[in-house]
């Protein structure tokens, strides 16, 4: 999917690919390519921790008291 860019950004996309010596067709498809293999290679979010001790602590003491 080609994106809209303005003169100004097709302009410093050309001089990025010039130093890279590679077309502007062909580094815009080098950047989509490294985009979607970082996409790809991202972890989803490790499970939450649970409480440590005093955060229990501090949730058991606004819990009310047991009656017995």
């Amino acid at each position: 999917m080609q994106r809209k860019m303005s003169e100004s950004q097709k302009a410093y996309e050309t001089k990025r690919a010039q130093k890279a010596g590679m077309s502007l067709d062909k580094w815009l498809q080098s950047k989509e390519r490294e985009r979607l293999e970082a996409t790809a290679q991202r972890k989803p979010p490790p499970p939450p921790k649970p409480p440590g001790l005093l955060r229990r602590l501090v949730d058991r003491a606004h819990k009310p008291l047991k009656k017995t």
